[in-house]
């Protein structure tokens, strides 16, 4: 996320210019990584799948064992003031709950309110030509900790996995674990086969993605062949097409893997016919639900 004005953020209950905020040294969230976050896309002002974005925060917050210290009602207040407030249209909302600061450093959980922050950035989404022409990607073993599947602020293994992506020329590096595919660093991965959907079972080794989610409700709604299922690298490397799916990219088309194209014959290293069906039905529900939302 970026950030090219001086937002309203919300910190501790109070509202106020991102260039205001400020928060202690001694938070758990600078000093261990201690916290959780979510991130929520926003169309002309609409957050988008706002409930599923909230559950997943508290998802992530049990799992850590830190009490969500706003009500759904509260979130939904701060986050719609913070949209209200920014002076673009589409955003990317974050949230974040740390678990606050002591007057000490020490691993044990202390007795401290949490610290709760949100802010808000334009929202980046694929131009035309990723559109177009697909994006690059590499593969890179995965070697993040056991549970992948709390959001957690603790991100350095997907940063050095992104910039071995970003080294290397590409957008996304796309993670194995023990001989099968697990997902992106900043996002869930599809493949397809014979026309078949294949997706990678939710487990404590990735991130159980909104946009997962979706693509998984879409196909179910409109009849396409898919599967949940583990799926090896060898079905990852020979898959007739390879997608990234998140908030900000939405479903993008992976078209080149390790340096290769991905897909056969004369359509090899180009968006192929599934994926683009999938984001027509992705586009068309976003677009029913932001009318539906707005009465």
């Amino acid at each position: 996320m970026t950030t090219t004005v001086d937002t309203t953020c919300y910190l501790d209950g109070h509202f106020l210019p991102l260039s205001a905020a400020r928060i202690s040294p001694l938070d758990r969230g600078f000093l261990f990584a201690d916290g959780a976050y979510e991130v929520i896309p926003v169309y002309s002002r609409y957050p988008f799948r706002s409930e599923e974005h909230l559950k997943r925060l508290q998802d992530s917050l049990d799992g850590i064992r830190l009490a969500n210290p706003l009500t759904s009602a509260q979130w939904l207040d701060v986050i719609g003031r913070i949209i209200d407030a920014a002076p673009f249209a589409d955003q990317s909302l974050y949230l974040q709950v740390t678990r606050g600061a002591d007057n000490k450093r020490d691993q044990p959980f202390p007795a401290v309110p949490p610290t709760v922050f949100a802010f808000t950035a334009p929202l980046t989404r694929p131009s035309d030509e990723m559109r177009r022409t697909g994006i690059a990607a590499i593969t890179l073993p995965d070697i993040r900790w056991g549970r992948c599947d709390l959001k957690t602020v603790a991100l350095l293994p997907n940063i050095l996995a992104r910039q071995q992506a970003v080294d290397a020329g590409c957008t996304e590096s796309i993670l194995i674990r023990d001989g099968f595919l697990t997902e992106g660093s900043a996002s869930n991965i599809f493949i397809v086969r014979n026309g078949v959907i294949l997706a990678p079972p939710k487990d404590h080794h990735m991130l159980p993605g909104t946009t997962y989610d979706l693509v998984l409700e879409l196909a179910a709604r409109h009849g396409a062949a898919h599967e949940v299922r583990p799926v090896t690298e060898s079905e990852l490397r020979d898959a007739d097409e390879v997608w990234m799916t998140s908030s900000a990219k939405e479903v993008l088309a992976i078209t080149t893997l390790d340096g290769q194209p991905v897909g056969h014959g004369a359509d090899a290293g180009r968006p192929g016919p599934v994926g683009r069906q999938m984001l027509a039905w992705y586009v068309d529900f976003r677009e029913q639900q932001m009318r539906h939302g707005r009465g």
